[in-house]
Order: C-alpha cells, then structure tokens, then sequence
C-alpha cells in the first residue's frame, strides 16, 4: 500500500460498532389523579332556650376562626343563662353578650371578620354580630336571621361600614323556635331603646353535639 493509501485510510472516521436493538418503551401510565382532601365533620350545637330548643350546624371549612371561637365560649359554659337581648321580627334575632338583667357578661379578644366566606345571611343562618363600624370586633354575640337578608353580607372590603357579617352555620331544627321568640312583645329597657323581650328568652345551656358528616 501506498503512503498515500495509507495516510488516507488512518483519516477515514471508524464505523460505529452495529448496537443491538433498543426494546420498546411501553408508553408512561397516567398518573391515578389525587383524591380531594374530606371536609371536616360539622360540629352541631345545641341551643336549650327557655321557648324550645334550636339546633345549629356550623360551617367550619367556611368560617374557621368564628365557629372555634363559638364552640371555645360554648365549652366554657359562657352562654349559659344569656338572653336573647334583641329581637327584631322580620329581621333577626341576636343573643350571646348578656344575663337576664342586661349586665354585659366577659369577653376575650375579638376575632377577624369572615363575611365574604361564600355563605350569605339568609333565613335560618347564624351570623357574629359586632360593632356596626369595627369589622373586626366580633366576640361572643350572634345573630340567627328570620329573612333573607343580603344588605348584611360583604359588598365592599375597603369600607369597614359594607365589610359585612360573617356567617358561620345554619339553624337545621328549630326554626319554630325562633320564630316563637321572635313574636315576644319587646320594649325598651336599660340601656338599650327598644327590641328587648319583655319576658326574657333565655338560653338555659349550650350543648355540643357529635359532629356530622359532610
């Protein structure tokens, strides 16, 4: 062979040795899609009230921080002997902040305002009441609504007059209850002009149920 022959056949790229062949990927599985988390149970309250007994379901996926803070003052035995101290027919009826003779019972700290929760103040629903230009001031007291009542939900979150009233349950039994305490004559008496019953409603004890599935 030539030198020319030879200096050629050294520049030539060697040939890739043949590879046997790759097997066939299956293709990928899709992966099981994930399981939403279970709602928590519902906690359920009752309410034992000189006129009957009222049932409450709360809604603590909705509004966390006020139905722990019902259920805290509810185990502490805070509303025991309170009155319903404004009754509104057609309205609402509110309860929770007062004894028999109109003396303001303790609180602790208030709790942030969770209206705009997705649950709206209609007929049956509890709302926390607070300070009409505080939003964030509820504490003990709290509101079952005898009719629709939209003017009372979140419409405005810059404003802490529109900020709304936080609902955080629904009367399940015992609308008639309300009703009944509803359609006690009211009056004016103590510091407070109007819309207190003349004979007091009392809530004689507070019980807490077995919670309910969702």
């Amino acid at each position: 062979m030539s030198l020319r022959l030879t200096l050629l056949f050294l520049l030539l790229p060697l040939a890739a040795p043949a590879s046997p062949a790759s097997p066939a990927v299956p293709p990928a599985l899709p992966e099981p899609a994930a399981e939403a988390a279970p709602a928590p149970p519902a906690p359920r309250v009752l309410l034992v009230t000189t006129l009957g007994e009222i049932m409450l379901e709360l809604d603590a996926a909705a509004a966390p921080r006020t139905v722990e803070n019902f259920l805290a003052y509810a185990r502490d035995g805070h509303y025991n002997g309170t009155i319903f101290h404004r009754v509104v027919p057609g309205l609402l009826v509110q309860a929770g902040g007062f004894t028999p003779d109109l003396q303001a019972k303790p609180t602790r700290a208030p709790v942030p305002n969770e209206a705009g929760n997705g649950l709206s103040n209609q007929r049956g629903s509890i709302a926390a009441a607070r300070d009409r230009g505080v939003s964030d001031s509820a504490t003990t007291q709290f509101f079952i609504n005898l009719a629709d009542n939209p003017a009372f939900d979140r419409r405005d979150e810059s404003s802490p007059y529109t900020s709304g009233y936080a609902v955080f349950g629904r009367v399940v039994q015992g609308m008639d209850v309300i009703e009944r305490i509803a359609a006690v004559p009211t009056g004016s008496q103590g510091p407070f002009n109007g819309w207190v019953p003349a004979t007091p409603v009392v809530i004689e004890r507070v019980q807490l149920l077995e919670p309910t599935s969702p």
